[in-house]
């Protein structure tokens, strides 16, 4: 069977790295003995679709057919919202394209593995939430207490350029 493999890490830093779940497709693949036809790979959020670019590939490619399962390492890699895997899942069903995640084991052929799936899906998006409240209540906590959040003021970065710069001509003199 001809599969397409996906995963997605949410940011570039952290020491996030793809290949974790890759590794992990590729010999679960390997063992069901399927043929894997394209990795897709996004370094972003989940709710950033404009830029998951391998993930609006995906969905092109699989509107053309190219493949009869999409494979995930978890759930919450592919869908950012129980709606969002629905209507992906729903296309999908139309199109005869499988969907499988490695680490929740379920069929979406049987009324079982759709509650299942259903329940999965609930229960990643209620963790999500829950990680986004406390992200934004330690960010105003953090304001509160008269510390700034986001990234250096351009002004900034130029005062430190400026600095690093007085200390070479210093070297240079020196």
């Amino acid at each position: 069977m001809k599969v397409a493999l996906y995963a997605r890490v949410s940011t570039v830093d952290k020491d996030q790295d793809p290949e974790t779940q890759l590794m992990a497709l590729r010999d679960y693949c390997r063992a069901q003995g399927w043929d894997v036809t394209r990795e897709y790979v996004d370094r972003v959020s989940a709710r950033d679709l404009a830029h998951r670019k391998a993930w609006l590939k995906l969905l092109d490619d699989a509107a053309r057919k190219r493949f009869k399962a999409v494979v995930v390492f978890k759930l919450d890699r592919a869908f950012r919202s129980v709606k969002d895997m629905h209507d992906t899942l729903a296309t999908w069903d139309a199109l005869g394209i499988a969907f499988k995640s490695i680490r929740e084991q379920f069929d979406t052929g049987t009324a079982v593995g759709r509650l299942l799936l259903n329940l999965l899906a609930a229960v990643a998006e209620f963790e999500l939430e829950m990680i986004r409240e406390r992200v934004k209540a330690g960010m105003d906590r953090a304001r509160r207490q008269g510390k700034r959040i986001g990234r250096p003021r351009v002004t900034d970065r130029r005062g430190f350029k400026n600095r690093f710069g007085a200390i070479l001509e210093r070297l240079k003199s020196g």
